[in-house]
Formats: C-alpha cells, sequence, structure tokens
C-alpha cells in the first residue's frame, strides 16, 4: 500500500457546497438525511472567510476564522457535534495554493503589503516578484485617466490616514506619501499620490504580460501564497489545523497542489500536523501517470476512477464513425492532440504570458529563452514534474519540442541543465508554470473546441481516446487496490464539466453513432452556428441533459463559447458570433426541425442513458478507494460546468424520497414504461443508498478486488467484480446488448456460497444467469449471505 495514512479512510464521503445560501448550520440539518443514505463522513467546500458574496469559498481573504457569511465558527461546532453524534466524520477542502485580493479592504494581509510594500510583516506571504515592484493591480478599464478617475478619502483604515479611491475600490495610502498639507486633495493629487505607492493600478490588458505576483491561473484576483515558507504555512493552517487536532475533523482534501513550489515538502509538512488524518489531493493524472508514492497522502480526490468508469461505459467500436462526423461537420481534420498543442501554446503566449517572463528573467544569458520555455511548457506530457520526480518527463519535452523547433536545440541545451535541477529556482518555477499551462490550455480550452466525443472531455480524461476494453478497467482496479486502496473516487465535482448523468446518456451516443450523424447534418443545415465544431458541442449538450430551462443553456453556452476562445472570447467578446450562438439555443426549443432532431435523439438515449448512469454509480461506489457523492447526485442529475452544478439541492425531496423506499415503495412504479424510465430518479436513489449502506455495515466485504467470470455470448456487456465478498454487477453498452437480443444464456460464475441482492433482496448462488440477476434493474450489488 502506498501513501501515509495511518487512521481510519471514512467508508465514503458527501460533498456539499457551503456557501451564503446553504451554511454550515443548514449543513447539520441534513446530516441525519446523509447518516440514513448510507455515508461516512461529511465533505466540506473551503469554509475560511472568503470575498464577500463568494459562492464557491476558494477565494480565502482571511485565514485566521471560520466564513462568517458561511456559519463561522459556531455552525462549524454545530455541524460537528451532530455529526460526531451518529459517527460521522467531517473531511474538508484546504486551499493552500492561493488568497483572494479582489477587494483589498477585506484581506488583511493583502492590504498590508499594498501599504507597506516590503517592510510588511506579510510580504513573505505572497509570491511577489519584488524586483519588478510596484506590485501591478491590474484593475482598470480602458481609456482610464487617473488625473480624472482617482480620488482620495480619510481613512482609519490606514497609517497615514489616506486611502486611494477608484469607484467603488479601495487602496491604502503608504505613510508619509500622502497630500502635503494645505495641497488640494483633487484628483490630480490623488494621480500623484497614486505615484507613490508600493503598487500601481493599471489596465488590467496588462496583466497577461507584466503581471509581477503569481497567479492562480491567470485569475488575478487570486494571488499566489508562498506556503513554502513555515511561518506562512502556520499562519495559513492555524485554524483549520487546530479543528482536526481537537478531533472536529477527520480528513483534508488539498485543492491544486501543482500550483506549490513543492507540492511533496508542503504535503510532509501536513502530514507531520496531521498524523493520522485522511488526506486526499486534487491531483489530475494523465493516462498512463501515477500519483508520486513519497507524498505522505492517501490518494487523489478521483478524477482518475472517473475516467475509468466512464471509458468502460463507452463503446470504442463508436471512434471511427463519431470521427468521420465530426471532421465532416466542422472540415477539421486535427486529432485531440493537435488541439491540446494549439491550447497551451495560446495560453502560453497570452493569458500566461507574464509567468512564462518571469521564467525568461532568471536566464538572461540564454538567447532564445523565451521561444524555447514556451516550446517546452507546451511539449510537456503532463501537468508537471516534482523532481528528482519525473525527470524523464523533461527529458522528453526537450526531445520533443527540439524535434518540433530544431532551431531552439542550443537553448534548449542550455536551459536543460537549470531546469533540472530541484533546487534551481528556474527548475522550481518552470514546474508551477507547465501545470497552468496545461490546466488552461487543455481542461478550459482544448476541451471546448474539440467535439468529436464532449462526454469524454472531463477533467483527468482522455479525448483522444474512445472506450477502453474492459480487461484494462479490472486491472486499473486492482492496481488502485493494490496502491491507493483509500484513495477517492469521483463521478461528480464542483469542476467537472457536465454532470455524470449528462455524460452517461451522452455516451450511448458511441453506440448509435449513425443516428448521431443524421442528426448532426439536420442541425448543422437548418440552425448554422458561426463555429461548426461549437455547433456540435451544444448540440451534444442538448442531447445529455435534455431540454432544461432555457436561461440555465444560455448560461452553459455563454461561458463554453468564451472558454472555446474561437469566435470570441473573454477578454474581448464577439457580440455578432455571440448572438448567433444565442439564437441556435433558442432554435432547439423553438425552430420545428432542429427540436425534432434533438428530440429524436434524446428519446433514443433515454432508456441507454438511465442504464450506463445506474452502472456508472454502482462501478464507483464499488470500486477500490472512498467513495465520494456529489451533493444531489444520489437522484437523476442534469448539471453542467459550474456555477450550473452548484444550484441548490432540494434534500427534503431526497430524505422523502429514500424514507418512501425504506418503507417498501418501488421505483418502478413511476416509471414510464416506453421504455421503463424511473422519472423521479428513485432508481438511482436506491443504488446509491444501498451500496453505500453495505460498503459502511460491512466493510469487511470490501477488502480485496478480482474480476468475476462471465460466460455467454454476452459477456462483453457485463462489468463484475468480486471486492472480497461483494459482487457488484452492471451493464455496459446496453444498446448493443439490446440488438443482441438481451442475455440469452450468460452466466455469472460467483464465489462459493449465497449472495443477496442488496438492491432486489433477491438471492443468487453458484451460476445463475446474467439475466436473471439483472431482472429488474440494470445493476445488482450481490452481498455474501
Amino acid at each position: 500500500m502506498s501513501g501515509g495514512f495511518t487512521g481510519r479512510p471514512p467508508t465514503s464521503t458527501y460533498r456539499l457546497q457551503i456557501r451564503p445560501g446553504f451554511d454550515l448550520a443548514a449543513a447539520a440539518e441534513v446530516v441525519d438525511y446523509l447518516d440514513q443514505l448510507g455515508v461516512g463522513a461529511v465533505y466540506l467546500s473551503p469554509i475560511l472567510r472568503a470575498a464577500d458574496g463568494s459562492e464557491h469559498g476558494y477565494d480565502v481573504v482571511d485565514h485566521q476564522e471560520i466564513d462568517p457569511a458561511r456559519g463561522g465558527a459556531v455552525g462549524l461546532l454545530q455541524l460537528a457535534e451532530r455529526a460526531q453524534a451518529i459517527g460521522l466524520d467531517i473531511v474538508l477542502d484546504l486551499v493552500p495554493n492561493h488568497a483572494g485580493v479582489a477587494d483589498a479592504t477585506q484581506n488583511p494581509s493583502w492590504w498590508d503589503v499594498l501599504e507597506l510594500g516590503q517592510e510588511s510583516a506579510y510580504a513573505s506571504w505572497y509570491d511577489i516578484d519584488w524586483g519588478r515592484a510596484p506590485i501591478l493591480v491590474p484593475q482598470l478599464g480602458d481609456d482610464v485617466d487617473p488625473a480624472r478617475n482617482f480620488r482620495l478619502e480619510r481613512s482609519e483604515r490606514t497609517r497615514s490616514g489616506w486611502e486611494l479611491r477608484y469607484y467603488e475600490h479601495s487602496y491604502p495610502v503608504a505613510p508619509g506619501t500622502g497630500p502635503a498639507d494645505g495641497e488640494p486633495v483633487d484628483a490630480a493629487a490623488a494621480a500623484s499620490v497614486h505615484e507613490r505607492q508600493h503598487y500601481r493600478l493599471v489596465s488590467y490588458r496588462r496583466a497577461d504580460d507584466e503581471q509581477n505576483y503569481r497567479r492562480f491561473f491567470a485569475v488575478t484576483d487570486l494571488a499566489g501564497l508562498r506556503v513554502e515558507d513555515p511561518a506562512v504555512f502556520d499562519a495559513t493552517h492555524e485554524v483549520l489545523l487546530g479543528h482536526v487536532a481537537q478531533g472536529r475533523v477527520q480528513g483534508l482534501r488539498i485543492d491544486h497542489p501543482d500550483g506549490l513550489v513543492d507540492p511533496g515538502r508542503y504535503l510532509d509538512r501536513l502530514r507531520a500536523a496531521a498524523p493520522s488524518g485522511w488526506i486526499t489531493v486534487e491531483k489530475i493524472l494523465k493516462p498512463g501517470e501515477d500519483l508520486p508514492e513519497s507524498w505522505p497522502v492517501d490518494g487523489t480526490t478521483g478524477y482518475d476512477a472517473l475516467t475509468e468508469v466512464s471509458d468502460v461505459l463507452t463503446d470504442p467500436a463508436g471512434e471511427e464513425a463519431l470521427t468521420a462526423v465530426y471532421r465532416e461537420i466542422t472540415g477539421d481534420e486535427r486529432d485531440f492532440a493537435d488541439h491540446a498543442v494549439d491550447g497551451k501554446r495560446g495560453v502560453a503566449t497570452t493569458i500566461l504570458h507574464a509567468e512564462i517572463l518571469r521564467l525568461v528573467q532568471l536566464v538572461p544569458d540564454v538567447d532564445g529563452a523565451e521561444a524555447a520555455l514556451t516550446e517546452l511548457a507546451v511539449a510537456f506530457a503532463v501537468y508537471r514534474s516534482y523532481l528528482p520526480l519525473g525527470a524523464e518527463r523533461l527529458a522528453d519535452a526537450v526531445a520533443l519540442a527540439t524535434r518540433r523547433r530544431p532551431d531552439l536545440s542550443d537553448a534548449l541545451g542550455a536551459l536543460l541543465p537549470r531546469l533540472g535541477d530541484p533546487a534551481d529556482e528556474l527548475a522550481l518555477r518552470f514546474q508551477q508554470v507547465t501545470g497552468a499551462v496545461t490546466a488552461k490550455g487543455v481542461e478550459d480550452t482544448a476541451y471546448y473546441r474539440y467535439s468529436r466525443a464532449v462526454w469524454l472531455n472531463e477533467v483527468g480524461g482522455d479525448p483522444a481516446t474512445v472506450g477502453r476494453p474492459l480487461a484494462e478497467f479490472h486491472a486499473a482496479q486492482q492496481r488502485r487496490q493494490e496502491r491507493w486502496p483509500a484513495s477517492m473516487t469521483t463521478l461528480s465535482t464542483h469542476d467537472t464539466k457536465r454532470g455524470e448523468d449528462v455524460r452517461a446518456r451522452l455516451a450511448v451516443l458511441a453506440e448509435i453513432p449513425d443516428r448521431w450523424a443524421a442528426a448532426a447534418r439536420t442541425l448543422a443545415e437548418s440552425v448554422p452556428v458561426p463555429n461548426p465544431a461549437f455547433g456540435l458541442l451544444l448540440w451534444q449538450t442538448f442531447v445529455g441533459t435534455g431540454f432544461i430551462d432555457r436561461d440555465r443553456m444560455h448560461a452553459y453556452a455563454e461561458k463554453a463559447m468564451r472558454e472555446a476562445n474561437d469566435g470570441t472570447g473573454w477578454r474581448d467578446p464577439d457580440a455578432s458570433f455571440e448572438a448567433a450562438v444565442h439564437s441556435a439555443v433558442d432554435a432547439a426549443y423553438d425552430q420545428p426541425a432542429a427540436h425534432r432532431a434533438l428530440s429524436d435523439l434524446i428519446e433514443a438515449t433515454t432508456a441507454a442513458g438511465w442504464s450506463n448512469a445506474l452502472a456508472a454509480k454502482l462501478i464507483q461506489l464499488t470500486i477500490p478507494g472512498v467513495p465520494d457523492v456529489y451533493q444531489g447526485t444520489e437522484l437523476w442529475d442534469n448539471s453542467l460546468v459550474d456555477p450550473d452544478n452548484r444550484r441548490p439541492v432540494d434534500f427534503d425531496a431526497r430524505r422523502a424520497g429514500l424514507a418512501a423506499l425504506d418503507a417498501g415503495a418501488d421505483p418502478e412504479a413511476d416509471a414510464d414504461p416506453r421504455p421503463p424510465v424511473d422519472a423521479t430518479g428513485r432508481a438511482k436513489l436506491l443504488v446509491t443508498s444501498r451500496a453505500l449502506r453495505l460498503r459502511r455495515d460491512r466493510p469487511e466485504l470490501f477488502t480485496g478486488y478480482a474480476p468475476v467470470g462471465v460466460e455467454g455470448r454476452t459477456g462483453g456487456h457485463v462489468v463484475a467484480y468480486d471486492r472480497g465478498g461483494a459482487v457488484a454487477v452492471a451493464t455496459r453498452l446496453p444498446v448493443g446488448l439490446a440488438a443482441r437480443g438481451g442475455w440469452h444464456d450468460t452466466t455469472l460464475r460467483l464465489p462459493a456460497g449465497g449472495f443477496v441482492d442488496v438492491v432486489t433482496g433477491q438471492l443468487h448462488r453458484d451460476e445463475p444467469r446474467v439475466g436473471d440477476v439483472l431482472a429488474v434493474y440494470p445493476v445488482a450489488l450481490l452481498a455474501r449471505t
């Protein structure tokens, strides 16, 4: 077993998005429901004080208190008491990489740095390039005239008694730099005072090339923290680790460790502070990449498992046809790797250019350093290395960059010794930059451009490959059981591009690519979109979600097309392009040909999508690892990318549904018989609750992993494995199964003894027919009696 866990991992987790509208007190009110569901731990989004109005909590402005808007310390104590009383753990989302700086008045440490510069007691907190002081604050709009738009006001917040104002924004005036006695306090004086500060308010457009503090990716409102400094670590972790030490919190989820200068050393320090805590890291692993075994953690937050589940439920046979229709509609012959390169190069030369230039400053003697470092960042195959771990990744990137740009071979050769030295600042910072370039260039750009099969365009996914063989899935689970048995598994998070059931329905398209192709042609002709590739993404989104509230789809389309940055973008939106896309969204609802084409596809994918969704849920809840349920997804979920996936959850409906199931209600009673689809989602609630309860109540059944033998002509449509007494059975590729006439004589070779299906209560033993085991639902969870 890898990792440094010395305590007891939870049997499962349930992620709650804590926000002003659903605070810690509200979380305490649903603890009893989570217990009934079978959950082992309440898993909370960030709870330290965040920027006013923040819905996500990742913009922490004060590490010294639990956010009052999220319930404060009293709310956390109330939740902890409720959870402890019924045996639930608490897991916290911890944000070590950055702090929120959008409004300096809300962040005491950032305000102090702006006021005093390098003399501030907090100057070491932030990753600022003091050699290029003053600090650039990219707050100004276009054509701002400081002599007209700045003003001075008296202030009790500053040592000088003055602060600088720009519209609603406030900034400190350093001691001794305010207006002279008797000087008119007008806009001209404000502009003069501004020039004497430790910061400069500049156009937001200058951030891409000139920003002199490290950001979270390209978000200037999130400034990088230097938690490699023990004093900064202690100050920013004191409150949360205090709750760990006092036994209120049992687990920590570490946000974005790849942004840290030295994740391994950070995690060593964290483990020393929480020796018995369950610690997972939000590490995105590329296919074939492993989590560093030297890290004293229990695993990842589960994107690797998400990919494995999605891939095993996608038909590889559909790849050729899906590729053909994508190329026909778009005229784009490039594959996903080409799009990834284009996306990475695009962000490295635009929104993340300042980070590249900061590296260039460290090698003033290398001609061509900027181009060489850019090419290396683009060529890096994974998010980053952790030198000396991953040195081979650097060597591979140098080789690839040299092949692509032989004219840069001298520069690359000169850079390599320093980039490979774990003690060199160039190497340390380059590792941080490659992670940002990959995240922004691939996840947030290429995933929105390459629309062959968008359900594969998921965090940690591999859009280059459509589906994977069943044997690969089993091998991946055996590896997790051997190496990271306490790693988290998931299907949905606050960062996933699409909800789990949206992806499950879309996976059906790989089984009916000809129907998809015909519909795509109809849609392209009847509702042309300026960017045909984005049109395919939009139409697939409708297939996955159905005709959701129109405003939600418009909001998603706006975010998606700006992320793609291919026709419009966040910086300079193209009004005509966006109007055309929004017209296409409306046409899906209103234009008869488009609506009919989409309706037919939705109908064609509904039953099989329901099967896929239940299969995905059962598999994720029962494979090796600690399963997480993202809030609300125990019922059908048609969420899209954030903020759509942070919509309020109706816990009363879920509580009532679970109570009805426990009282003997039949989810099939509400099913549409043409085909049998549970519109209420209670079938998913049934599967979820029974799997979670079995993991909690009989953990001895989940201690191993072995594929279960399947005999018969349709055996390839079964995912079956034994966890050590709990046998999961799930249907894969349901359209193909139906085309072959069902299960026929296909049988399971169960381990010796009797088994009861905890979903239906049916008893099975020896070599039952799969058709009997899956007579009611497309999944079964058999527990040794």
